[in-house]
């Protein structure tokens, strides 16, 4: 007989700007559980957890750990984990928040889950408004219109990757772009002409891309600036900065599978076209 070991772990998301966008499952554990062990920057939110949680643990004066020379953020989310774990291995329940989703550029979170589970705790995640949920809103943009590719933007620079440009593009993060060392959290011009470089291979340097922030308080404007692909490197960025590259291209019909669909549909007596 298996005995499930006391303590439990739920990673939540608070939504980008938490008002409207937190979820009513993710507020029942954050007001429910033993402690709330939380990572998130808008100073709104951060009081709001604090107010309702029946014991809260800010995370974030951990990221002072990158300061220190030859730091690497790495080393950091996994002490924020190990935190979170900690707190768990108590025997307590533990609620983990996350701004935006908590599965999204959120490492901490899947490397607690799958420590937690390997232990034999009990460890899940609840679904948050991500930025990309946020993205799809404001920039009226339908995924399912002409597809999207997402990857971060360092990603994309250093391993070989095949981009459709009849598709969106999303490049996460450009504002650490290049930054191999993980132990900023910023870019340079330098290494942005590289990423310019390594796109113009299959855009124009006269396309136009928007680089795209989500509010994260009622008091901050949503960013959606238009520019040419070849201004990037001189543009101002943030951690939190997403370049939206729409598609360069139309999408090509591929008559042969058309055909053949056709034929299938005809011989039930339902030729059909596609749009």
């Amino acid at each position: 007989m298996t005995i499930q070991k006391q303590g439990s772990l739920v990673c939540v998301g608070t939504g980008m700007r938490m008002a409207g966008q937190l979820t009513p499952i993710a507020q029942s554990y954050i007001e429910s559980f033993d402690v709330v062990v939380a990572a998130v920057p808008n100073i709104f939110t951060h009081k709001w957890l604090q107010g309702v949680a029946k014991e809260y643990i800010c995370l974030n004066s951990y990221y002072e750990d990158m300061k220190i020379d030859g730091k690497n953020r790495r080393d950091t989310y996994r002490r924020m984990a190990d935190t979170i774990l900690s707190e768990m291995r108590s025997g307590k329940r533990v609620c983990a928040a996350f701004y935006g989703h908590p599965g999204i550029f959120a490492c901490i979170s899947h490397m607690a889950i799958a420590d937690a589970r390997a232990e034999g705790y009990q460890a899940h995640m609840e679904p948050g408004i991500s930025a990309l949920d946020c993205l799809v809103a404001d920039l009226g943009i339908d995924p399912g219109t002409y597809g999207m590719q997402s990857m971060e933007s360092t990603q994309f620079m250093i391993y070989h990757r095949t981009i459709d440009t009849t598709a969106l593009l999303i490049l996460w993060q450009p504002g650490i772009a290049g930054e191999l060392a993980l132990k900023k959290l910023e870019t340079n011009e330098e290494y942005l002409q590289i990423l310019v470089n390594k796109l113009a291979r299959s855009y124009s340097l006269d396309h136009e891309v928007i680089l795209y922030e989500a509010a994260t308080d009622p008091l901050e404007k949503t960013r959606i600036d238009k520019i040419r692909l070849g201004d990037l490197p001189r543009m101002k960025l943030k951690q939190i900065t997403t370049l939206v590259i729409p598609p360069a291209k139309t999408l090509e019909r591929d008559q042969s599978i058309i055909d053949e669909l056709n034929a299938i549909a005809a011989q039930r007596g339902q030729v059909q076209q596609a749009a």
